[in-house]
């Protein structure tokens, strides 16, 4: 007998918190990753960060809203600002491939 698998097609209010949990924790990360002020990444950095706090502000405004999926979709974008900073050398987060994409 095969099992099925459980579709899921709803965004629940503790997966969008875990959610929530999981872009609040790697934006500290990458703050600390920022590079040195006179490297020509700064600004670069500071861009990226600008993007992915002002999509994750959105994003609490959704959820507070009670419109899990804008919400979602922000928080979605947000981390996709961190991982491409990431992937870019523009954050530094050490070896951890777990909460962002290193791999080449």
């Amino acid at each position: 007998m095969v099992e099925e698998k459980k579709i899921q097609n709803r965004i629940t209010k503790e997966k969008i918190e875990e959610y929530l949990k999981k872009t609040e924790e790697a934006i500290d990360i990458i703050k600390k990753g920022l590079p040195p002020e006179r490297s020509l990444l700064y600004d670069v950095a500071l861009d990226f960060l600008s993007m992915i706090e002002c999509y994750f502000k959105d994003a609490k405004v959704f959820i507070e809203r009670g419109d899990y999926i804008n919400g979602f979709a922000s928080l979605n974008y947000a981390y996709g600002w961190i991982d491409a900073g990431v992937r870019l050398g523009i954050f530094d987060v050490g070896d951890d491939d777990v909460k962002f994409t290193l791999a080449k």
